[in-house]
Formats: structure tokens, sequence, C-alpha cells
């Protein structure tokens, strides 16, 4: 897969960001160790940025589409105002267990809940609204994750969705595996969407934000 920014800038990148407290570099490392896909988990520059975009909205409730193993989860939850809480949505029971087990031995153990079970059930039993929703799980189903969350969405408030440059691959039309192909609509679908106002950056694998119309 090709880099989506050159490497040596990518390293330069974090060695110019604010390093991650000792909670997250512990759970990076047990992330490598003991899940599969480690890559999945977003990296120093991209969970310094997330902190970064909770802090500067100033929220106070967080919708998370993917915990993985509680990286971003734990990333976010610095940025949290006063009172603030993640909801943080998983479908498979290994990594909620695991993200569970490490967000309960940080010091933001009562910011973060884990709820496991598939995302749209979560998202339409809770009432909103979210001041941030970060969506980083199965891309098949980002447009049904967006058009779940949209209404609950606060009116300053921002989605952001991982991955949505996917190594390049939406570029390459000859792929027409689920995940680009569903990838390449839903950038389409924001690019055009009069509803909302979208950015497409590279930071990472790709991170569209995204913020209501008018």
């Amino acid at each position: 897969m090709p880099d989506i920014v050159a490497p040596e800038l990518d390293a330069y990148a974090e060695r110019h960001t604010t390093p991650p407290p000792g909670h997250l570099v512990s759970l990076a490392a047990d992330v490598r160790a003991e899940l599969a896909a480690p890559g999945m988990m977003v990296g120093t520059v991209e969970g310094r940025l997330l902190e970064l975009l909770v802090f500067a909205l100033g929220a106070t409730s967080v919708l998370e589409i993917g915990t993985f193993g509680g990286y971003s989860a734990l990333a976010m939850a610095a940025g949290l105002a006063p009172g603030g809480r993640i909801v943080s949505c998983e479908l498979d029971p290994a990594h909620a267990a695991f993200a569970r087990q490490r967000i309960a031995s940080s010091p933001y153990a009562g910011a973060v809940e884990v709820v496991e079970g598939p995302a749209l059930d979560t998202v339409a039993r809770l009432p909103g609204p979210f001041d941030f929703v970060f969506v980083d799980a199965d891309k098949e189903r980002y447009l049904d994750y967006f058009e779940a969350t949209l209404p609950k969405l606060a009116p300053r408030g921002l989605l952001a969705a991982d991955n949505t440059l996917w190594s390049g691959r939406v570029l390459d039309d000859g792929d027409r595996t689920a995940d680009t192909v569903a990838l390449r609509a839903f950038n389409d679908r924001l690019a055009a969407d009069p509803r909302v106002v979208a950015v497409q950056t590279t930071v990472r694998d790709g991170l569209t934000l995204v913020r209501r119309a008018g």
C-alpha cells in the first residue's frame, strides 16, 4: 500500500507533536503485542489532533464508532470539557474487553463508556446531541453511520471519519473491493451533500472533517 505522506515527513510530524502520556504509550505497546492488525490504531499525530478538536469544541458529549483498543477514546478524553463523557461503540467482544481494561486503569476511567454491539443500534438509543463524532469502523457502513449521526450532531459539532483516503486506493477505479467502493461513495456523497461542509485531509490515512451547513 502506498504512503499518503512521505514516511520521513510523517516521522518529522510525529517528532514535532507533543508526545503521548504514559498510559497511551503503554496501551499502544499492548495493542501491538496482543491485537491483530495493530495498524488500525490511531497514532501519536492523529491522537493529538482528535484531542485538540475535542478541546477546541469544548465538547462534553463525544460519540466514537469503533473502539478497537481504546487509544483514540483515551486520546479524546484528555480534551473533554469538565464533566464530559465519551460513548464508544465496539462490535468485537475481544476488542471491547481489551479496551475496557485499559480504560479502567487510565486517568479517564469515569469518562469513557464502551458499549458492545452493533453501532447503529447503540446510536439509535442515544439521544444526542453530540459535540464530536469519530467514525473509525467497518468502511461499508460509513454512509449509514453518517446518516444515523448527522441528525444528532450538535449545531456547532464536528464529525470526523478516518481512513477516507484508504492508502490511495480510492483513486484506483480498478479497485472494486467492497471497502474501497464504499469509501469512494462516502467521499463523493460528502463533497456533494448540501447539508454539510466537509474537508478531506491527508492526516495519516485520510481524515475527513464534517460540520452542518448554515
